[in-house]
């Protein structure tokens, strides 16, 4: 299944090195399906949105992903996709940008038709052919709706969805430079956050996190010294004050490390999928890999 991974040490600026791949002979890739893409997002100082994406179709592309990538912000958002619809190129590789917010998913959402036509005019914010980035864009209409509020957004986004479309998870990630915010629902897929004291839970380390089968590496020294949270689709190393995110919990990490988190979906989808409902390549990508 697709890995997400979203990192704020707001207001401090973190610089961060990310390994969102491991090497193609890595033992630990034996026996396991190659992801589709990979990507990595982040802003600049003045609050530009940048991403690093690829699909991994050719040898270059996780030549791309094999590489070591340091990068600067107070917020970053990573994904390793495993793809459940749309082609495999760079329009539907996560994350996706709208409205200088960035924003990645894990999970299956159907009737793509129906949704479609209740973003209406809202359909142009879609580049590509995901259900995730025609999810974002009806966060992004929600949100501007309600008066630039993300967390009604997301909320009001991921009520209509479950409220009208078959679902299999709709777990999420979104930031902007200086917050994030985070979605569980329902409880097909994990979610983990952890709130990091500076220097973690022996107080003078580094941050060193790995996913398992070589998913995704994330380094910062700066965090030796300075606190954080980060919510993640694994628990990433031993310290034991990862928290299970609760289905239907909306976490949102303000500018000043400040956490909120709030059930805003107590009730399952009215329309819950199960496996084997599933493509057998949405499937696929759903499972562990």
């Amino acid at each position: 299944m697709c890995r997400l991974f979203g990192l704020s040490s707001a207001p401090l600026r973190t610089r961060a090195t990310f390994w969102l791949l491991d090497a193609p002979d890595s033992l630990s890739r034996q026996s396991h399906r190659d992801p589709d893409g990979t990507g990595l997002g982040h802003f600049t100082a003045d609050g530009t949105p940048r991403i690093d994406k690829a699909p991994t179709a050719a040898y270059r592309d996780r030549t791309f992903a094999e590489e070591a990538r340091e990068v600067e912000s107070a917020t970053f958002i990573a994904h390793v996709r495993f793809a459940s619809t749309g082609s495999l190129d760079v329009r539907n590789t996560h994350p996706f940008e709208q409205d200088g917010r960035l924003f990645a998913h894990n999970g299956v959402i159907e009737g793509l038709d129906k949704l479609d036509d209740h973003l209406r005019e809202d359909r142009s914010l879609v580049k590509g052919d995901t259900d995730s980035e025609r999810f974002f864009a009806l966060i992004t209409r929600e949100t501007r709706r309600h008066g630039g509020d993300v967390t009604a957004g997301i909320r009001h986004a991921a009520h209509w969805i479950a409220d009208n479309l078959p679902v299999y998870a709709i777990n999420l990630i979104l930031i902007t430079p200086e917050e994030l915010w985070a979605l569980r629902y329902p409880d097909t897929h994990d979610l983990y956050v952890l709130e990091r004291r500076a220097g973690g839970q022996h107080g003078d380390r580094h941050l060193d996190h790995s996913g398992t089968h070589g998913r995704m590496r994330v380094y910062s020294s700066h965090l030796a010294e300075h606190p954080a949270v980060v919510v993640a689709s694994e628990r990433m190393d031993d310290n034991p004050h990862w928290r299970e995110m609760e289905p239907g919990e909306l976490l949102h990490v303000g500018p000043d490390l400040r956490l909120t988190r709030q059930v805003v979906l107590p009730d399952p989808p009215a329309h819950l999928l199960t496996l084997d409902d599933l493509h057998p390549d949405a499937a696929a990508s759903q499972q562990a890999a």
